[in-house]
């Protein structure tokens, strides 16, 4: 299997890196996560988890519903490439993200990540980092639905290779 792929939750098991238009499983992830980790599982101390949901306000607007849309092979190679950022700063540290497209009502979750880790410094850093990373280069779009109209949030506008982008993200994670 590959380690990325459009994921739907009724496949017996998530890929670690996925867009999906299903409600996100964080703990299905997690585990996910785990069973790729295999034998040495026994060795990571730490796993951490982040969650982000739709709020129901922006910008002092109620906010009705998102929709989210991606560039889907990009996006996966995007998340690919942020877990060999990771793999190369916290070698120890593992991840898992998952990014909901479509319609998302208030309260549903558009991002899922899980980081493990020997310790819990490197998983909380390493999940940090993924979520700054993905806001800054993944091709994921967001339109945004109020009272009254409608409005495209701006992305992700950072080269992925400009390396004072990737060293602002790092520092925002390990602030």
């Amino acid at each position: 299997m590959s380690c990325f792929s459009r994921t739907s939750y009724t496949e017996p098991v998530p890929s670690l890196l996925a867009i999906t238009s299903e409600p996100l499983d964080l703990e299905r992830i997690a585990a996910v996560l785990a069973a790729s980790v295999g034998a040495d599982a026994g060795a990571d101390g730490a796993v951490v988890t982040f969650l982000g949901l739709v709020r129901n306000h922006n910008q002092a607007r109620s906010v009705r519903y998102l929709e989210y849309e991606a560039y889907e092979p990009l996006a996966l190679k995007t998340f690919e490439r942020i877990a060999t950022e990771i793999r190369e700063r916290w070698p120890s540290a593992r991840l898992a993200l998952h990014h909901r497209v479509g319609r998302l009502e208030i309260g549903e979750a558009s991002v899922a990540i899980a980081a493990r880790s020997p310790h819990r410094a490197d998983a909380y850093v390493t999940c940090r980092y993924a979520i700054e990373r993905v806001k800054q280069i993944a091709p994921i779009w967001k339109r945004e639905f109020f009272d009254g109209g409608d409005v495209w949030i701006e992305g992700a506008t950072a080269d992925p290779d400009d390396e004072r982008a990737r060293a602002e993200a790092e520092r925002a994670a390990c602030a």
